[in-house]
């Protein structure tokens, strides 16, 4: 049904006019090949976003977008508190502030080869990983409430990273606004022995060469270089974000009754950002945000002490460091006004263009850094935030390649031995714990992650600059 409402509005952007109770359109942005296999779930979950109150402008899908709880994944959407705007957990997501950072090394291909397999062997053994993975630190009390409000900066302070980072973090590696308070002590005690471990699931560490670059002014801003080795940390706030959209989910299905909201799916739960309940999401999603950033760089330490064994001439800095699971208060121009909006990124980028107030000095010519993680078979790229996509889509794109089936058609499909053994034939070594959960993450279980980004530049959301294919994958 919705499929059919689809009209083409440019090279990779459709729109589906407001019908039914929708307050707003749904623009989705994609090609040919990716509109024909999306899921008919993403044009309907949208669409039940777009009848929220108080969303401006329009409900978004990505290129990668997908079925999620709620809302799609690959799905933004802003609100408006002074017009009875709503704040969604569902909007947000389970693992909160799930993100990508981005490293130099300071090495090239040549300079690693021959040595791949002990790196591999060292990061592994390094990194904790998988379902139940604990951490060498343990945090609890007075000390996790101060990690919750301080992300990535507390990390720095405790001696886990390096001050240089911060710069190079969303918000320079602290959220403003948590509020430990409103996470539950449940929610803390699950995170209790988790800071600095990957999970499970599409978590992963990488070790990537950059196999090619599209952009040579931006890729030499970013400090980038054809055969250059970087890694990627994907990961999240584990189980503590995940008990913080448990615990408010089902707040806010009873906020949302007593405020009179309509909900076409209740994944979609939420309250008014004015309520109590949505100002106690907020201030605990905020913390969840930290616990994040926390997280990725006790992990960023962890990786230097690891490349430091093996490659001591080694020098890992940050590229950037950004999250695609947020709720953010950002300003945006609706209407030729000003405004600050609740601006709800599900399994989507921020990729804010030039001159944007929040990037350091050094990247305000450029826009920012947009990191789209790929699978463990295949490539992930860097980007550049737009002027265009600021108007666009509030300065948002696409996280990945998105998955093309479920984990458990993928599980029915191959073995993990399988999937590591044809990895390894093609020159990419696999550290995983568990050999289900490789299997649930076969590189053939995603969309093509070149098609996703392909069309995340022709609509001019963000500008493509490097290509990175994996050498190691660390996983869950």
């Amino acid at each position: 049904m919705f499929a059919d409402k689809l009209q083409r509005r440019g090279e990779a952007q459709w729109v589906i006019e407001p019908f039914g109770k929708m307050r707003v359109p749904v623009i989705v942005f994609a090609d040919e090949g990716l509109i024909r296999d999306m899921d008919e779930q993403v044009y309907q979950q949208a669409a039940n976003v777009a009848a929220l109150p108080g969303i401006v402008q329009a409900s978004y899908a990505m290129p990668d977008a997908h079925w999620g709880y709620g809302f799609p994944i690959g799905g933004v959407g802003a609100f408006d508190p002074d017009k009875g705007g709503i704040i969604s957990a569902g909007g947000v997501g389970f693992d909160i502030s799930c993100g990508v950072r981005a490293l130099r090394t300071g090495l090239t291909l040549d300079q690693i080869k021959g040595n791949e397999k002990e790196l591999a062997d060292v990061l592994a053994r390094c990194i904790p990983a998988g379902v139940g993975s604990e951490g060498k630190f343990k945090i609890s009390g007075l000390e996790m409430d101060d990690m919750l409000q301080g992300g990535a900066v507390w990390a720095v302070e405790q001696g886990y990273g390096n001050r240089s980072d911060l710069a190079r973090i969303e918000e320079n590696g602290r959220m403003p606004g948590a509020e430990p308070r409103y996470v539950s002590d449940h929610a803390k005690q699950r995170q209790e022995k988790e800071v600095g471990t990957l999970g499970s699931g599409n978590h992963y560490l990488e070790v990537q060469r950059v196999s090619a670059i599209y952009n040579n002014d931006l890729a030499k801003a970013f400090g980038v270089g054809l055969n250059d080795i970087t890694v990627m940390i994907h990961c999240g706030s584990r189980g503590l974000g995940h008990q913080i959209a448990t615990d408010y989910l089902a707040k806010m299905i009873k906020a949302a009754q007593e405020e009179g909201i309509e909900l076409a799916d209740r994944d979609l739960a939420c309250a008014p950002i004015k309520s109590d309940v949505g100002r106690q999401y907020y201030g605990a999603m905020c913390a969840g945000i930290n616990c994040a950033l926390a997280n990725r760089e006790v992990l960023t330490h962890l990786t230097r002490q690891a490349f430091a064994e093996r490659f001591p001439r080694a020098n890992l800095t940050l590229i950037y460091d950004v999250s695609h699971n947020t709720c953010k208060v950002e300003e945006h121009t609706i209407d030729g006004r000003k405004k600050k909006l609740y601006v709800h990124r599900k399994g989507a980028t921020r990729a804010f263009g030039p001159g944007h107030p929040s990037l350091p000095r050094d990247l305000q010519a450029t826009g920012q850094p947009v990191l789209i993680g790929g699978t463990m078979g295949t490539a992930s790229f860097i980007l550049a935030g737009t002027e265009q996509g600021m108007s666009l889509s509030f300065g948002s794109c696409c996280h990945g390649a998105g998955r093309a089936m479920s984990r458990s058609q993928a599980t029915k499909r191959w073995k993990g031995k399988d999937i590591i053994m044809y990895l390894a034939q093609k020159g990419i070594i696999i550290k995983g714990a568990s050999p289900r959960g490789i299997a649930e993450e076969a590189p053939g279980a995603y969309k093509d992650v070149t098609a996703v980004v392909d069309a995340t530049d022709a609509a001019g959301l963000a500008k493509k600059v490097a290509r990175l294919e994996p050498l190691i994958c660390v996983k869950g």
